[in-house]
C-alpha cells in the first residue's frame, strides 16, 4: 500500500511537471510572435500611408490645380516638421498620440472642405475616397495607441476660413489642403518607418 501511494505520488508530480512544462512552452511561443505581428501592423500603417500620398499626388495633378496658392488660409492645420534630424529624437508613444491628433485635424478640414464643394457644385476632384482611406489609417493608429497605452492628445475645433463664395476660393482652399497634406504624409510615412526600426526584433 505504501509502495502504491509513492507511485501514485510520483506519477501526479510527473503530470504536474508536465502541464508546468507544456505551459511553459505555450508562453514561449507566444510572446516571440508579439513583436512580429506590431512590425507587420507598422508595416500596414506605412503602406496606408504612402496610398494616401499617391492619391494626394494624383488629385493635384488635376488640371483645375494650375497656379501657385499662398499658404495662409487654414491657421489651425499641424505643423509638419521635415528635417531628417527630428527622426532621431521621436519617443514612441508622443508620437503616436500626435501623429493621432494630426490625422483628426485633416480628418476635420477634409470633411469641411468635402462639403463646401458639393455646396458650391465646384469641379474640385472630390474627396470621398481620401477622407475614408484618412479613417482608415486612423482606426489602425488607434489599434496601436491602445496597444502601447498611448494617450490620446484633445483635437481642438478647426479654425476654418470663412464661407467660400467663389469657385477660385474653393479651387485655393482644396489645393492649399492638399499640399499640405502631401507633406504630413511623407513625413508621417518616414515617422512610421523609424517607430518600427526601434520595436524589438
Amino acid at each position: 500500500m505504501q509502495a502504491e501511494r509513492v507511485v501514485l505520488g510520483d506519477s501526479s508530480s510527473s503530470l504536474l511537471l508536465s502541464l508546468l512544462l507544456a505551459q511553459l512552452h505555450l508562453l514561449a511561443s507566444a510572446f516571440p510572435a508579439q513583436p512580429r505581428r506590431i512590425q507587420t501592423d507598422f508595416d500596414k500603417l506605412t503602406n496606408q500611408t504612402r496610398h494616401l500620398l499617391k492619391l494626394t499626388q494624383d488629385l493635384l495633378k488635376d488640371p483645375v490645380f494650375g497656379t501657385e496658392v499662398d499658404h495662409h488660409r487654414f491657421k489651425s492645420l499641424p505643423a509638419i516638421s521635415s528635417r531628417v534630424s527630428d527622426l532621431s529624437s521621436l519617443e514612441f508613444k508622443p508620437t503616436l498620440s500626435q501623429l493621432y491628433a494630426d490625422l483628426k485635424s485633416f480628418e476635420h478640414h477634409f470633411e469641411w472642405l468635402n462639403r463646401t464643394r458639393k455646396q458650391q457644385h465646384s469641379s474640385v476632384p472630390k474627396l470621398t475616397d481620401m477622407i475614408s482611406h484618412i479613417k482608415s489609417l486612423i482606426h489602425s493608429l488607434q489599434r496601436q495607441m491602445t496597444r502601447a497605452e498611448a494617450s490620446r492628445i484633445p483635437v481642438p475645433s478647426p479654425s476654418l476660413p470663412p464661407n467660400l463664395a467663389f469657385h477660385w476660393e474653393v479651387v485655393q482652399s482644396s489645393q492649399e489642403l492638399l499640399q499640405r497634406f502631401r507633406l504630413f504624409c511623407d513625413w508621417a510615412s518616414r515617422v512610421f518607418l523609424t517607430l518600427k526600426s526601434r520595436l524589438p526584433a
